[in-house]
């Protein structure tokens, strides 16, 4: 990542920061929280710079795909709908996140502010007949060079031949100017090779975004078009405008704009399946409604089972709930930053999992935690370090760390940090503290117990809830526990 993106990550002090929006056809699985997690850290690394941080999630529940998952069912949409979007708001709770806001595109909020958007862009509208292939599970219609032997290259499954009359939005007028953006990265695109994906949609003779459906194919489920009850607005449509519908869009301008403006660090996590929706099909809308375009689009890999896409529609998934209860929330947390690089796909399995909590979490910082907790406490303890050479690995790791965290390297960012912990392991076993004959045994003990602090801040954005008992018991709250019991 260039210079350039870490100066302007730091130089505002207001951040939006959201997940993309979730479809509710099925239930919350672990590349779900995988994005969530990731935005969260990035949410709570903020705010501990004193940075004034809105963080956003919500659920996509206008798609034809929820019609038929809720008839799947034999249950009315709305109930359906209400169910599955309280599923995924409790990964709030699961995964401990830091949500500011959760928007849900049925709600009357999102109407309204959909309702506006539309009214603000109704120049660039217009309607005609169409014909296409449309993938019900991409909720988008495919050119037919893009089929795989006549099927969806994601879905598998063949797409369905539409005729109707829709409305479009002249996405064209605006190709040269967003393209421009993307290369001067006004608007930047992370990590940098999807950067050159996005300006070679550009390049394609992209056609004008169709926005509506029919209401019967709609299955009338959805929201409506102004001033005509034959079409309802495409579901994508409407999920992109809940970004701002979360943070008072068509309902508090000066919320609106306190956390939208152009001194707002405005950033997407996304996942590279929805990537054209995000750096082609939304820009577009900003530009047409006169708004600020997103500052980062950070797409982020995916999580694999054994080799093979973590999907609903595949049927390979996993319950990050069930993970929750038999290891840790913080587990869970950790597992997923540590595995995922920000351009390589990490690889989920038990067994896998199951090592990184033993001998990451249980044998590393649990471990490390208890023999510093172990030692007696100084009478006095140092507010500075008084080992050069720890002194010098808390700089480096320092340094390390930060500039991991300003590169969304959220990997190897804990990677530092462990860094830090075989160099307080080492720092023990060559001093042995615990010999009270030992001259400098306060000092060494000083030393370590600060450095652990240094470390449980490092850690706070990734970990909370460990941080916080590992911090009652370096200031003696609680007496010493166990932070990650041995699995059977």
């Amino acid at each position: 990542m260039s210079l350039s993106l870490f100066l302007i990550i730091m130089e505002k002090d207001k951040y939006f920061i959201s997940t993309a929006i979730d479809y509710i056809n099925a239930a919350p699985h672990l590349g779900h929280a995988l994005e969530k997690i990731q935005a969260d850290v990035l949410a709570r690394y903020q705010r501990k710079q004193g940075q004034k941080v809105c963080f956003v999630s919500g659920t996509d529940e206008n798609g034809l795909k929820i019609v038929q998952a809720a008839e799947k069912q034999g249950l009315k949409v709305e109930k359906f709908t209400e169910a599955k979007s309280q599923e995924f708001k409790n990964l709030q709770k699961v995964l401990n996140l830091s949500y500011d806001s959760f928007v849900r595109t049925s709600s009357l909020e999102n109407k309204e502010a959909t309702e506006k958007f539309w009214k603000k862009i109704k120049k660039d509208i217009y309607k005609k007949k169409y014909e296409g292939l449309y993938c019900v599970g991409c909720e988008a219609f495919l050119k037919k060079e893009a089929l795989v032997k006549g099927q969806c290259p994601v879905h598998h499954l063949p797409p369905q031949l539409v005729k109707e009359e829709n409305y479009f939005l002249n996405l064209s007028q605006y190709k040269k100017k967003l393209k421009k953006m993307i290369e001067e990265e006004e608007l930047k695109i992370v990590p940098g090779t999807y950067k050159q994906q996005a300006l070679s949609f550009l390049e394609e003779d992209i056609e004008d975004m169709c926005i509506s459906r029919s209401a019967g194919r709609a299955h009338d489920w959805g929201l409506g078009v102004p001033g005509d009850p034959s079409q309802k607005i495409w579901c994508w449509f409407d999920a992109l405008i809940s970004y701002l519908t979360a943070i008072g869009y068509g309902q508090d301008s000066k919320k609106f704009q306190d956390r939208w403006g152009a001194d707002v660090q405005k950033i997407h996590f996304i996942g590279k399946d929805i990537l054209k929706f995000h750096v082609i099909y939304w820009p577009v809308m900003l530009l047409a409604a006169g708004l600020p375009l997103p500052s980062i689009i950070y797409i982020h890999s995916f999580l694999t089972i054994q080799g093979g896409k973590m999907s609903k529609s595949h049927g390979e998934v996993v319950n990050p709930e069930s993970l929750v209860k038999q290891y840790s929330t913080d587990a869970l947390r950790y597992f997923l930053l540590r595995e995922v690089s920000l351009k390589k796909d990490g690889d989920f399995s038990a067994k896998r999992f199951k090592e990184r909590y033993q001998d990451d979490l249980a044998n590393g910082l649990g471990n490390l935690v208890s023999r510093i907790i172990s030692l007696p406490k100084p009478m006095e303890e140092d507010s500075s370090l008084v080992n050069v050479e720890a002194e010098s690995a808390l700089e480096e790791v320092g340094k390390k760390y930060d500039r991991a965290m300003s590169n969304f390297h959220f990997r190897e960012a804990l990677i530092s940090v462990w860094e830090l912990m075989a160099f307080c392991d080492q720092y023990i076993d060559q001093e042995e503290p615990w010999q009270e004959k030992r001259k400098n045994s306060e000092e060494v003990i000083s030393d370590l117990r600060l450095i652990l602090g240094n470390i449980a801040d490092f850690l706070e954005p990734f970990l909370p809830e460990t941080v916080e008992k590992i911090r009652a018991q370096l200031q003696g709250r609680v007496g010493k526990s166990i932070l990650f019991p041995k699995i059977k």
